[in-house]
């Protein structure tokens, strides 16, 4: 059915007047703000640095600029295809049959972008937090392994429920689980239909409520229900979100926003009970800490992380012996201990390792596979003890802080400096969504995409190098599987090659990369991977040579990943030699400065160009025909001195 122009008008009409009245918020609201201006600018550029940045910094990702472009319109339109990724990962809209979904499309500079963008549809896009919405949902009905700590009784059916979630997303529950923690069973009202408390919880965990309850008196006894329930235990929204009629898009609107109320409230709860009350102590002494199981706020379990031993010496600073603290009050009772008591006299001997213990409840750890399968079998660990449980985590106490407020809350924003210990860990314990994560923030503010010439600019930011080592950005993805850092590796060396070829870490890392190759007996499709980002794969097809030198043998395809990738660098666009021809590069034989040299760049000092073996050279572009020459030569040698054939 095709709608008429004046149909159209009317329905945009009343759009306008939804939002302006405040029942309806604009997909696309206009932003005018230079922090706006700089992350589109950064979109027009493809510059992935400085978009995830923005988004780190909370820049909203689907507001428009003045001339109404999104951010998502502009790097599609522009042809930045890991760029338009990252902002469909990150929450960018892009939904069909709306005016700036079909725009999207529409202004996509080719097909790899279009269909990229045609995969993402409204659950992936528009929805980041339905992944923990749906876990807190399933709690409700999952059997093994038990987390419920509470039945409430209600109508004579039962509810099993969980103190923490109750407490963080009813204030009622807040205040009478904090007044007296222990009960594990609450009788409510009688008076009030069962469906009407199941509605109430159902909402409580995130879950989508029904507006079907049946007809006549009996919608109208559950719906007078739900209004009490809505009162008596303090949920706000709870009875409009149902009566509240509207279209799918104001249904949609009214479920983001509170599964967004939802996580905050989350968040602060984790805040203020995980965190406030996380234990530090000495490594050899961490073991020793009691924390009872009737807790005030409900905690489970104990996960350990100890600090890096780098650095530290095995001396210890003696003090009186370990106390038992035992805090009284709002706590109820909870333990703590033992805790030693340092001297605060100076000293030159290091403090001794330590460890931190983080409160957790399985509840919300079942979301990694890892804890799942541990919880539902025999181990130790799913048994029930007096005190709680310790878990050892093989990570550091910020990266298991890290986790564990993804686990609680969606949220997975960290420095590039912790980016690969998350990796590994979100690896160990099957997190594949903050797996991907790290992955992401390491391929986009690691900069990837800058040549040596950008990167050594003073005006420039930070390198890579400076935070964290690229040859343990490309280990890293060979061991976890992450094949975005494995091109992002190969892609970051290949635009500084003149930095690396001479390194003797390069060529363990070639050689590494062969016999990953010869291991596994497969063909590796990334040597193009530079071609294809370029867009020089059609200019360089049609040099007959340059097709030759793609037939390489199977021992040689992921040395091509960090080596072959460098011809089609800027210096690529000279004209290749022919395989059957050497390349010099001997000192001697690189031209040497002209009469004319001599003239334009007469301070050597001072400016002049020069190729990697410090010759001069007569501009920029013979620097680029010479340097490249000299890679070539440099990789003939690396591969025949490690005895690759390519």
């Amino acid at each position: 059915m095709v709608l008429g122009k004046h149909e159209i008008e009317k329905a945009l009409h009343a759009e306008r007047q939804e939002i302006d009245a405040g029942r309806l918020k604009e997909e696309n609201p206009l932003d005018v703000s230079e922090r706006f201006r700089l992350f589109c600018e950064a979109c027009r550029r493809g510059d992935l640095k400085v978009c995830q940045e923005k988004i780190i910094e909370g820049v909203n990702i689907n507001a428009s600029d003045r001339f109404n472009y999104t951010p998502l319109i502009l790097a599609s339109l522009c042809g930045h295809y890991e760029l338009v990724q990252l902002l469909l990962e990150s929450g960018a809209l892009c939904e069909r049959d709306t005016f700036q979904g079909e725009r999207c499309l529409y202004n996509a500079l080719n097909d790899r972008i279009r269909n990229l963008l045609l995969s993402y549809d409204y659950s992936k896009t528009s929805d980041p937090l339905q992944p923990l919405a749906g876990h807190l949902t399933s709690l409700l009905t999952r059997e093994h392994p038990v987390t419920s700590d509470i039945t409430l009784v209600a109508a004579g059916r039962p509810f099993h429920l969980h103190k923490f979630v109750l407490s963080a997303r009813s204030p009622y529950f807040a205040k009478k689980l904090s007044t007296a923690p222990e009960p594990t069973l609450l009788k409510l009202s009688n008076t009030i239909p069962a469906q009407s408390f199941d509605v109430a919880i159902r909402y409580l965990y995130l879950g989508e409520v029904s507006a079907d309850l049946g007809d006549g008196e009996k919608e109208q006894a559950i719906l007078s229900g739900v209004g009490k329930l809505s009162q008596q235990l303090e949920i706000e929204r709870l009875f409009e979100s149902i009566v509240e009629g509207g279209d799918r898009r104001l249904a949609r609107q009214r479920r983001s926003d509170e599964v967004s109320r939802g996580r905050s409230q989350l968040e602060g709860w984790f805040e203020h009970n995980i965190l406030r009350h996380k234990v530090n102590v000495e490594t050899k002494q961490a073991d020793g800490v009691r924390w009872d199981r009737k807790n005030g706020i409900f905690a489970d379990v104990l996960l350990r992380a100890d600090e890096d031993a780098e650095d530290k010496d095995d001396l210890s600073i003696h003090g009186p012996d370990p106390v038992i603290r035992s805090t009284a009050g709002s706590l109820n009772g909870i333990p703590i201990g033992p805790i030693s008591v340092v001297s605060r006299s100076p000293s030159r001997t290091r403090r001794p390792r330590r460890s931190v213990l983080f409160p957790a409840h399985r509840a919300m750890l079942l979301r990694s596979e890892y804890f799942a399968t541990m919880f539902s079998s025999d181990f130790r660990e799913a048994q029930e003890t007096p005190h709680l449980q310790i878990i050892p985590i093989d990570c550091s106490p910020p990266v298991l802080e890290i986790i564990l407020r993804f686990l609680y809350t969606e949220r997975a924003d960290f420095s590039l400096e912790v980016a690969i210990d998350v990796l590994f860990a979100a690896d160990m314990l099957f997190i594949e969504k903050l797996k991907q994560r790290a992955a992401q923030i390491i391929s986009t503010l690691g900069n990837g995409a800058a040549s040596i010439v950008e990167s050594e600019n003073p005006r420039g930011e930070t390198e890579l190098e400076d935070i964290i080592d690229i040859y343990d950005v490309v280990r890293a993805g060979w061991d976890t599987r992450v094949q975005r850092l494995e091109e992002f590796g190969a892609r970051y060396i290949a635009y500084r090659l003149e930095r690396y070829i001479d390194r003797n870490e390069f060529a363990e890392l070639v050689r590494e990369s062969a016999s990953r190759v010869k291991e596994r007996q497969e063909t590796d499709t990334r040597f193009r991977l530079r071609f294809e980002d370029a867009g020089l794969d059609e200019m360089m097809d049609a040099n007959e040579e340059v097709a030759a030198s793609t037939q390489v043998n199977q021992q040689s395809q992921t040395t091509s990943e960090v080596l072959d990738v460098v011809s089609t660098s800027d210096s690529a666009k000279v004209n290749l030699p022919h395989a059957s021809e050497s390349i010099n590069t001997l000192p001697s034989m690189p031209p040497q400065a002209s009469e004319d040299d001599r003239l334009y760049a007469p301070d050597l000092a001072g400016g002049a160009v020069r190729t990697l073996d410090g010759e001069i050279a007569g501009d920029e572009f013979a620097q680029d025909a010479i340097n490249y020459q000299i890679l070539l030569g440099k990789i003939d040698r690396l591969l025949e001195d490690l005895k690759l054939d390519a």
